[in-house]
């Protein structure tokens, strides 16, 4: 046999004539696969998602990080120190600091993840709407998203919170929430808009509209899951703002009101008293900055891990 002979057999292995594959060729990886491993890499999303599970358990399960009641107040104890049963100290009506600001994370994280979800579906809604269907649609919904990005978010919900819980019965929570859905959603609804209008185009969409897929199948079966990733981003950075814009409101006294627990109903009450002792304020500001950084953190990361100009 002659040398050419022997080196086509080589490289021609079995009877097929197909080439063996490479022994170490990896298999094509996913736009998620490759961003979760960059997110592995990154010690901020792992310093944020600590911090949010941290915030979360704390807002569900209070009595695992204190037993002590939130209500139970004594004016004896008023400003008192730090100590073994109180390690933050008591606030101007002896009460806990310390188990205040646990149990207030659960009003500001609940009123955050509801504010989000009304102001996601309305994103959503619009922001498919107006990027599938274009034309006037979407020359319509755009106006519309202009008129509401025109409209100071603080001025209008302040205005909107006092209008709605205007019963002094009412605690506010509802009020609030409605309030941050309905003037935080615009943001979300561009970048959903811009997300579908450059998903729609591609080849399997057009594969799919052949084979005479429904425009309702069209946008929720493949446009909104390849679409989506973005307006995640979006909206947990949003939560974190909301639960911000909630203890503004609070502060300012068009928010939470009453029996209710809040770190802004916390810092309102205590910043009278600042010259007296800041460790009532101190303390419910450090948990409220850390939550709302920790949710914006981790939607920064996550969005750098998904966009591919920055690979």
């Amino acid at each position: 046999m002659s040398n050419i002979e022997s080196t086509a057999k080589a490289e021609v292995p079995g009877d097929a004539g197909v080439p063996a594959p490479e022994s170490g060729q990896e298999k094509p990886r996913s736009l998620t696969g490759d961003a979760w491993d960059d997110l592995r890499r990154n010690w901020i999303f792992w310093a944020a998602a600590v911090l949010v599970v941290l915030v979360v358990v704390m807002a569900a399960f209070p009595g695992l990080f204190t037993s002590a009641d939130p209500g139970s107040c004594a004016l004896s104890r008023q400003h008192q120190g730090p100590s073994g049963s109180a390690i933050f100290g008591y606030n101007f009506q002896g009460c806990d600091v310390y188990a205040r600001t646990v149990h207030g994370a659960r009003n500001s994280v609940l009123i955050g993840l509801f504010a989000t979800i009304i102001a996601g579906l309305i994103g959503l809604v619009v922001g498919m709407a107006a990027g599938y269907f274009g034309g006037w649609i979407d020359a319509l919904l755009a106006r519309g998203i202009d008129i509401v990005l025109g409209i100071p978010t603080l001025l209008a919900a302040i205005v909107l919170a006092r209008r709605l819980s205007a019963d002094p019965q009412n605690s506010g929570f509802w009020a609030v929430v409605f309030t941050l859905g309905v003037l935080t959603w615009t943001t979300g609804a561009r970048i959903m808009r811009s997300s579908v209008i450059s998903a729609k185009n591609q080849d399997y969409v057009a594969a799919a509209r052949m084979l005479g897929a429904s425009p309702a199948r069209l946008m929720f079966r493949h446009i909104l899951p390849n679409a989506a990733a973005p307006f995640v981003v979006v909206l947990t950075i949003l939560l974190g703002v909301n639960i911000a814009t909630e203890a503004t409101l609070t502060f300012l006294g068009v928010g939470l009101r009453g029996n209710a627990i809040s770190w802004g109903i916390d810092i309102s009450t205590a910043a009278p008293y600042v010259r007296e002792t800041a460790t009532p304020l101190v303390w419910p500001s450090v948990f409220l900055a850390l939550t709302v950084l920790a949710f914006i953190m981790l939607g920064d990361a996550i969005r750098d891990a998904f966009d591919p100009r920055l690979r």
